[in-house]
């Protein structure tokens, strides 16, 4: 829908909503959950926080174009300490909450921060073990309320906001003035990427970067005044940022925040999202869990789940085609909603319009499955050095297993061996300090994204890999393995799946099972075990894994087939450094980490 405002800058963008529009609206602009209730934040009380922090950045001596760093889990300090950052014309440079300190000195030093904000004790005592080493830091600020914790300039978020308030006394205007001074060129963020190798790579975004990316997605996609955005992908990341806070409180929405991934279920009851942003790991999750309680019910409801899913994947294949729903179709779709889908939307709180998937691949069978439900999710495409959006698809205008059409404003096109390249203004000005890798990605205004892809006949973007994972077997031929792995992701015995095959002979894989399903085909087959874990060594487990794989393998060409796999004990994590902050498998760690298992399955077996 159009935006409510023209707008240039994130500055621009917050005054007229908290202000301007926040003034007439009688509703949260932010939720939050405190002593287990969800407690609202007006506009005004927003912009009041916010210019008081600001202020008292100001008085700790934060001027344009000093970095100051932020880590901390979605809350509204996150938003009140962002705006003012941007309000003060300085430069938001935000960090994961799971980053360890070797990291966050890296990129303290490497940005040159001038202070950090923090969230807990915990994220406190990180900075208290490198502070030494920091030597541009001046001051960090704690958002919780912690007894004794200031000192040597340490600081309460409260303590800011008073230091504001005094600081407002002298200068009644000055809020105003420096966010009036925001220009679209200058520097917004440096959100540090952390890739699957190397050293992160500080990504410097404009105002015009972002904002430009905002608009494109105000002309793409219907929301506005009542919707509810669910937020609980980090606001470290460029595609809940953009996506989730910009453009939602761009559009006059409420955004509630989740308490954690965890109880996001119980969240989404209590909220009544209407619209969430999420990663193809929730969707997998969700669809694990209606699954498993369907195979737990006796056999007439588990006819009756499969003819509803069946009924709602046609009625929608001739809806998204455009086509005549006949009347005998209509009548059976209203009765499998009647019966199934109205009680699986009530789980996610009954009222959700679409939910916009990213950051990774959306397998397309899950697409359709929550298709038939009457929960529409859209897929999109970016990189952080897009900010983030390069492709999606629309509300009348998908097809799954693609990321949809360029965004409005962007170009794209595909490279000779394949490559992806998107041109446009949101793309980044660069790495920051970093002017090598700069030129390797940026050429000639053109973002080399390292993704492999192709447009079908109808325009839309379909990706295939990325052009880092390809690999060639010892034997010539090349292999594309995401879509393999997320063939195999299919299987409800399989959680996590990884192939490994780069110059060898063939193809083997490393498997994490769903523990949770092979527990429950144990105890149903009278498998003996006194702890889960045995289970990944149990031989009638690992030829259950082999049936299975079997079963999808038909679908492969000989030299994509998988000939050995190993089953790990313990998943794949953030926190091991297995995978990146948007669930990606980080293949050379993960190889690296277990090349002795990997060795093992290449011994004793010919070609």
């Amino acid at each position: 829908m159009p935006v409510l405002k023209k707008f240039s800058t994130i500055p621009e963008m917050f005054e007229f909503i908290t202000l301007e529009f926040g003034s007439k609206q009688n509703k949260p602009v932010l939720q939050y959950k405190a002593d287990n209730i969800y407690r609202d934040i007006s506009y005004g009380e927003l912009y009041e926080r916010t210019e008081n922090f600001a202020l008292g950045l100001a008085a700790l001596g934060v001027k344009r174009e000093d970095k100051v760093s932020l880590i901390s889990e979605n809350r509204p300090e996150w938003v009140i300490a962002d705006q003012a950052i941007l309000g003060m014309g300085a430069v938001n440079v935000p960090l994961y909450p799971i980053s360890t300190s070797d990291t966050i000195e890296y990129i303290l030093n490497n940005s040159e921060s001038v202070g950090i904000i923090v969230s807990t004790q915990f994220q406190l005592n990180k900075i208290l073990k490198i502070r030494e080493k920091c030597k541009k830091l001046q001051f960090v600020i704690i958002m919780n309320e912690i007894e004794n914790v200031e000192g040597d300039n340490i600081f309460k978020f409260s303590s800011i906001i008073e230091k504001g308030k005094e600081f407002k006394k002298d200068n009644p205007r000055l809020f105003k003035e420096t966010t009036a001074l925001a220009n679209e060129n200058d520097l917004c963020t440096i959100i540090y990427t952390s890739g699957t190798t190397g050293e992160p790579k500080g990504v410097m975004l404009t105002h015009k970067n972002i904002v430009s990316n905002m608009m494109a997605a105000h002309e793409s996609f219907d929301f506005g005044v009542d919707d509810v955005f669910l937020s609980f992908l980090p606001l470290c990341h460029i595609f809940e940022r953009m996506a989730g806070y910009y453009t939602a409180l761009s559009g006059g929405c409420t955004i509630a925040y989740a308490e954690s991934i965890e109880k996001i279920a119980q969240n989404m009851t209590e909220i009544k999202p209407t619209i969430i942003t999420a990663v193809p790991r929730l969707f997998e999750r969700m669809h694990s869990r209606i699954i498993k309680n369907v195979e737990s019910q006796p056999e007439k409801k588990q006819k009756i789940f499969n003819w509803a899913i069946e009924t709602g994947r046609q009625f929608m294949e001739l809806k998204r085609n455009n086509k005549p729903v006949p009347i005998a179709l209509s009548v059976k779709h209203k009765l499998a909603d009647k019966l199934v889908f109205k009680k699986l939307r009530e789980r996610t709180g009954g009222r959700i319009r679409f939910i916009v998937s990213g950051g990774a691949a959306l397998p397309r069978d899950l697409g359709f499955f929550f298709e038939a439900v009457g929960l529409l999710i859209i897929e999109g495409y970016g990189l952080t050095e897009s900010s983030p959006v390069i492709a999606a698809n629309r509300l009348h205008d998908y097809k799954f297993g693609t990321v949809g059409k360029p965004f409005p404003g962007v170009e794209v096109k595909i490279a000779q061996d394949g490559e992806i390249l998107a041109y446009g203004p949101n793309i980044m000005q660069g790495y920051y300090k970093n002017k090598k890798e700069t030129e390797e990605t940026v050429k000639n205004g053109w973002l080399h994204t390292g993704d492999i892809g192709v447009f079908d006949a109808e325009g839309f973007l379909i990706i295939t890999d990325r052009k880092k994972s390809l690999f060639k077997t010892s034997t010539g031929k090349y292999i594309a393995p995401t879509p393999i792995e997320n063939m195999f992701l299919a299987s409800k015995y399989i959680d996590q799946f990884i192939l490994i095959g780069d110059r060898r002979m063939f193809i083997t894989a490393l498997i994490v099972p769903d523990y949770e399903a092979i527990k429950e085909y144990a105890d149903a087959h009278r498998i003996a075990y006194t702890d889960p874990l045995e289970l990944t060594k149990s031989k009638q487990v690992y030829e259950l894994l082999e049936k299975d794989l079997s079963q999808f393998q038909k679908r492969l060409a000989a030299y994509e087939k998988v000939r050995r796999f190993t089953i790990l004990e313990k998943p794949f994590t953030i926190e091991d450094g297995e995978m990146t902050p948007s669930l990606k498998l980080k293949r050379k760690v993960i190889e690296e980490r277990y090349k002795d298992l990997i060795e093992e399955m290449y011994k004793g077996i010919e070609s």
